[in-house]
């Protein structure tokens, strides 16, 4: 047994292509392994700014010898197909077993060496790697069948144990050498094999494990907060992009100007988050700290003064322009901003951002005045909509795309707004749960919904350009979340009725009757999907929008939850079961109902008992339904249980006396429809 060390060279990979690389080289040397006929105890996979590498443990020798058994073509075959076998066997006829009337070939394979199967393994791993982007370089480059890398490839170490596994890969040939640090240690390094390769590189500041790398810039920025009395802002994103980053992280502690701290505390984090890749902090209140972590790669003899400096005169730089822009923007009332917003195109079939605006201001309004959307006021709910997107033709917006809806919230409170409005237009993109912040959130988010629908955008597959689903998950979220009783069909009918007004064409208002069946069964599937995470079946969903008309999400959830806890139980099986046998025989018999004149004195005692308890039944679970108590509603069924499965045990439906047949079958109808009062039982699995 022996470990085998892969080390792939080149200049600066992505720090964001980094982690799938790592996956990618450690399944395509598994899948190469597996072809071979070989396996490893464990695969390690690491990386740094300039290398990929993987060490595989516990590799065989060589490959087992194998016996394989091929079969060939029927004895009676033309000779010329005979041959064909035998060409590609490399056997003689002689060799051949016959065996009801057909060859076989016995092809016994002997045991190759590892060593000799890698090199060929390796370059067929890197020919094929599937960087998400890559490049060709050099004179080779002017072909098209050039080696292709993430960037110019210069080194390969492959090493058996301390054997050298001889790879040759466009010009570059396999050794044992790599380079350390490119300052603290440019020169050659010789690797011993893959047991001290990891060490050999530490001691010239190579940190080859990421997971390493990650740890010291984590533990790093923790410590430089607590020596400040400062608490850092955790961003694990941007550990790992550091990491990937650095091969000698060292973490410094820098100071900006407090001054600064007039910019609002998102855009302060994003500039140096995204622009700098520096940690945040804040202070003993919670309030950002003027202060922040930058992750040199160099150990400096000055212990990172100048590096801290020279970050910080380029933070402030970001910072000052950031500020240029707020002090900009506040000078503009957010009403005279949304005056622009008609020169901004939405899209080409839905007319300007202006247009939505106006589309959903109105449906806003709707959700409040109709008591869906319960403590807040129509007109400042109408005024947060019509705000909300005025932030898009700021300065700030332009420069920081992803604050738009929070910069708006901070001039709207800077320019006097109501706080609650100011939160509506800062919270509008998301999920909010305030009452004014969720009104504008689901208006924005049924009306984007339901306007794409109205011009066939609908998601395909895996293609959503417009963030249907995600719009619908959010919809949903707010919905059930904040408890709102909305008709679902008539608020998605007002959001397409306000954009075919709008259009003011006769083909839009036609297409309302079509669109909105359609819009609300894309709800529903995203309904299903929002609740699978909460364990929730979603058979169990069908069988309840089967019945029609229930598109309130809270009551229909209820109901659904009453279903699911009733059907778990071994009294909902059976009736589950009951139900189905029921069904069943009324579809094969094709029984419309009603022929039947029931009279007390014929019914047998099973007929008689489960008459009696459908009469006491039906009306229970129709009272306990119209108080929306489900879970009263399966007790109700419950009841039907007994005198079901007597009925079903002691009873001969298709009675040869047709009268009895025909009540029999009536019967079995009352039953199925007392059922269907709750849910539709035929979409339940199981």
């Amino acid at each position: 047994m022996a470990d085998l060390l892969l080390e792939l060279r080149c200049e600066e990979i992505p720090a964001r292509m980094q982690a799938g690389a790592r996956n990618d080289l450690a399944r395509m040397f598994a899948e190469e392994l597996d072809k071979a006929g070989l396996s490893s105890e464990a695969i390690d996979v690491f990386s740094t700014p300039r290398r990929l590498a993987l060490i595989a443990r516990g590799l065989p020798a060589q490959t087992d010898a194998r016996s394989e058994e091929i079969k060939g073509p029927r004895t009676s075959a033309p000779p010329q197909a005979l041959e064909g076998f035998l060409r590609k066997t490399g056997l003689t006829k002689d060799r051949l077993e016959e065996r009801d009337g057909v060859y076989f070939a016995k092809m016994e394979t002997t045991g190759q060496p590892t060593a000799d199967l890698l090199g060929a393994m390796v370059a067929r791993i890197v020919a094929n790697f599937p960087w998400p982007k890559s490049m060709r370089w050099g004179s080779a480059s002017q072909s098209t069948e050039s080696l292709r890398w993430v960037r110019p490839l210069h080194g390969i170490i492959a090493m058996l144990g301390e054997q050298i596994v001889g790879v040759e890969i466009d010009g570059i040939q396999s050794g044992a050498t790599t380079y350390g640090h490119r300052f603290h240690h440019p020169g050659p390094i010789t690797i011993g094999g893959p047991s001290d390769y990891a060490e050999k590189l530490k001691a010239c500041h190579v940190i080859v494990d990421h997971e390493e790398r990650e740890r010291i810039i984590r533990e790093g920025a923790q410590e430089a907060a607590k020596a400040d009395s400062l608490s850092l802002i955790v961003d694990g994103g941007l550990v790992i992009e550091n990491a990937g980053l650095t091969e000698w992280p060292v973490p410094l502690l820098g100071h900006f100007d407090a001054d600064y701290l007039d910019v609002p505390r998102e855009v302060i984090v994003l500039t140096m988050r995204a622009n700098q890749k520096y940690f945040a902090f804040t202070g003993e209140e919670g309030a950002l700290a003027p202060a922040f972590v930058c992750v040199a790669n160099v150990d400096a003899s000055d212990g990172g003064k100048s590096i801290v400096e020279g970050n910080r005169r380029v933070l402030a730089a970001r910072l000052s322009d950031a500020r240029f822009f707020w002090e900009q923007d506040l000078k503009v009332p957010l009403e005279e901003q949304a005056k622009k917003l008609g020169g901004i195109v939405f899209h080409e079939k839905l007319g300007t951002i202006a247009d939505k605006v106006e589309r959903v201001a109105k449906l806003a309004r709707w959700l409040v005045e109709q008591g869906i959307v319960k403590g807040a006021k129509p007109d400042q709910v109408e005024r947060a909509a019509r705000l909300a997107k005025a932030d898009l033709v700021t300065g700030m917006v332009g420069e920081f795309p992803e604050l738009q809806g929070v910069i708006g919230g901070y001039l709207a409170e800077a320019q006097g707004e109501p706080k609650a409005v100011a939160d509506a237009i800062r919270d509008h993109y998301g999920t909010p749960a305030e009452p004014i912040s969720a009104a504008v959130a689901l208006a924005d988010k049924l009306d984007t919904i339901c306007a794409f629908f109205g011009i066939g955008q609908k998601p395909t597959g895996s293609k959503d350009p417009f963030a249907l689903r995600r719009a619908a998950i959010g919809s949903i979220e707010i919905i059930v979340s904040g408890g709102l009783r909305l008709g679902l069909t008539q608020a998605i009918r007002g959001a397409l009725a306000n954009r075919a007004g709008q259009a003011k064409s006769s083909e839009a208002a036609h297409q309302l009757d079509r669109t909105a069946p359609e819009v609300l069964e894309f709800l529903a599937d995203r309904l299903k999907v929002q609740q699978r995470e909460a364990g929730v079946r979603h058979d169990l969903i069908d069988a309840v929008f089967a019945l029609g008309g229930e598109d309130d999400l809270v009551r229909l959830l209820a109901r659904v939850k009453a279903l699911q806890d009733f059907v778990e139980t071994g009294e909902g099986t059976n009736l589950l079961t009951a139900y189905k046998r029921a069904a069943n025989i009324l579809k094969k018999e094709k029984w419309e109902g009603g022929k039947s004149a029931v009279k007390s004195a014929e019914l047998e005692p099973e007929e008689a008992a489960l008459v009696k308890a459908l009469d006491a039944a039906e009306p229970n679970a129709t009272k306990a339904i119209e108080k929306e108590d489900f879970t009263a509603a399966m007790g109700a069924l419950a009841s039907l249980r007994s005198p079901i499965d007597s009925f079903f045990d002691h009873v001969t439906v298709n009675d040869a006396d047709p009268a009895k047949r025909a009540r029999r079958l009536d019967l079995l109808m009352r039953f199925r429809d007392a059922v269907h009062r709750v849910a539709d039982f035929s979409r339940i699995e199981g």
